[in-house]
C-alpha cells in the first residue's frame, strides 16, 4: 500500500485512536497531527520514511518559532514582534515536554503500522530527544494543610478541599463525583444517631452515626473539544474504592445539608445531575470556578503560587511520612505504577536528610 504519512495518520486517528483512546487523548493526538506531523512529514511516503527524516523533522520542530510559523503576531491588531517589518522574532519555541510529545505521537502511529504489518520497523524509535526534568513538589506541610482547611472552613466547597487533602483525588475526579458513588452505612449500635438509645455517646462509630463509609471513583470531568464531558478515570488503576475517614464523613454530611438548601433556593432552575460538587445550579462545575475558589483559599493560607494539584502531592507525601506502605498509598491515590508513587513523590525533605546524616555522624563519632 503506497500511503503517504498524512494518509496513514488520518487512517490511524479514525480507526485506532478514536476507537481505543480517551477523548482527551484523542484531542491531543489530533492537535499534534494537524499542527506538526502533517505539515512536517505528511507528503513523505510512509514506507520510505527514515530515521534521518524524523530526526530532521524533530530538529525543525524544536528550533522553529511558533509565532512565525502559525502567524500569531500577524493576526494581532497591532503586531509587536515576528510580523513587524524589520522587527525582532520573539523566538517562541515549543517546550522540551511538547517536543517529546510530538515524537511520542509519531512513534505510537508508526508502531501501530508495524503491528498491522504495514511497516517492517518503527524508524521513530531510533530517534531520541531530551527528557524533560520535572521539579518534584512534596506538597504542603502539616501546618500548611491545616491552614488550608481553616481558610476553606466557610467556603462553599469546604468538603472538596477536605477530600483533596485526605484522599488525594484529582480535580476531575472531585468534579465528577456523584452522591451515588458515596456509601454511608448507619451505625447499628446507635441507629445512626451518634449515640446509644439511652443517650450515652457511641464509641463504636466515634459518635458520627456512620459505621462504614466509602467512596468509589468511577468517572472524571474533563473539558474536551470545548465542552465538559464525563469520561472514565485516567487509568484502570484510577478506578478505585476508598474508605472514608471520619473527617471526610463529617465534611460530606455538612456539605449535603448545605447543598439541599442551595437546591431549594435555586428551584426551579436547579438541574440535578447528582453531583457532589456541582455549580450553584446543579450543573457540572466549570474548572475555572474551582480555580478561583482555590485562589482565595491559597491567598488566605499564605501559600503563594501553590497549585490545587499539590494537594494530591500533599496526601501522598504525608501518608508516606506516616509510615503507610507505598503499595497502600498507590491504591488510595490511584497511581498506575508504584514507581510513580516512590520516584515522583517520595523524596526526602531537607530535615529528613539532616536527621539521617546526623545518625551517620553519631555512629562514626
Amino acid at each position: 500500500m503506497s500511503w503517504t504519512v498524512e494518509q496513514y495518520l488520518a487512517y490511524w486517528l479514525d480507526n485506532v485512536v478514536r476507537v481505543e483512546r480517551r477523548p482527551k487523548t484523542v484531542q491531543g493526538y489530533e492537535s499534534v497531527t494537524r499542527l506538526h506531523l502533517v505539515p512536517g512529514l505528511g507528503k513523505k511516503r510512509l514506507g520510505k520514511l527514515t530515521a534521518r527524516d524524523v530526526r530532521a523533522f524533530i530538529s525543525t520542530v524544536r528550533e522553529s518559532c511558533q509565532c512565525c510559523r502559525h502567524g500569531w503576531d500577524a493576526s494581532r491588531d497591532k503586531p509587536r514582534c515576528c510580523a513587524l517589518k524589520g522587527g525582532e522574532c520573539c523566538k517562541s519555541r515549543l517546550s522540551v515536554r511538547m517536543v517529546q510529545f510530538v515524537l511520542a505521537v509519531l512513534r505510537n502511529a508508526l508502531q501501530s503500522a508495524v503491528r498491522e504489518e504495514i511497516l517492517t520497523r518503527n524508524v521513530a524509535r531510533l530517534v531520541t530527544v531530551t527528557t524533560p526534568k520535572y521539579k518534584v513538589n512534596r506538597g504542603l506541610t502539616v501546618d500548611q494543610a491545616r491552614a488550608v482547611l481553616k481558610a476553606a472552613q466557610d467556603e462553599r466547597l469546604h468538603a472538596l478541599y477536605v477530600l483533596a487533602l485526605c484522599l488525594g483525588l484529582r480535580r476531575g475526579e472531585l468534579l465528577g463525583l456523584r452522591w451515588e458513588d458515596i456509601t454511608l452505612t448507619p451505625c447499628r449500635a446507635c441507629g445512626g444517631e451518634g449515640g446509644t438509645l439511652d443517650g450515652a455517646p457511641c464509641a463504636h462509630c466515634a459518635e458520627t452515626g456512620i459505621q462504614d463509609a466509602k467512596l468509589e471513583v468511577v468517572q472524571t470531568l474533563q473539558r474536551v473539544a470545548g465542552e465538559l464531558r464525563f469520561v472514565p478515570p485516567k487509568t484502570d488503576d484510577s478506578t478505585r474504592t476508598i474508605p472514608l475517614p471520619d473527617l471526610c464523613v463529617t465534611a460530606l454530611c455538612e456539605h449535603r445539608v448545605k447543598q439541599n438548601a442551595e437546591r431549594a433556593d435555586a428551584w426551579p432552575r436547579w438541574q440535578d445531575h447528582g453531583l457532589v460538587f456541582p455549580s450553584r445550579l446543579g450543573t457540572p462545575m466549570e474548572p475555572d470556578n474551582l480555580r478561583r475558589s482555590w485562589g482565595r483559599i491559597r491567598a488566605a493560607a499564605g501559600l503563594g503560587s501553590m497549585r490545587l494539584h499539590d494537594m494530591r502531592h500533599t496526601c501522598v507525601s504525608l501518608l508516606l511520612d506516616l509510615g503507610v506502605p507505598p503499595h497502600i498509598v498507590r491504591e488510595i491515590v490511584g497511581h498506575s505504577d508504584i514507581e510513580v508513587t516512590m520516584t515522583i513523590y517520595a523524596h526526602a525533605a531537607l530535615d529528613e536528610k539532616r536527621a539521617a546524616l546526623r545518625k551517620l555522624g553519631d555512629a562514626l563519632g
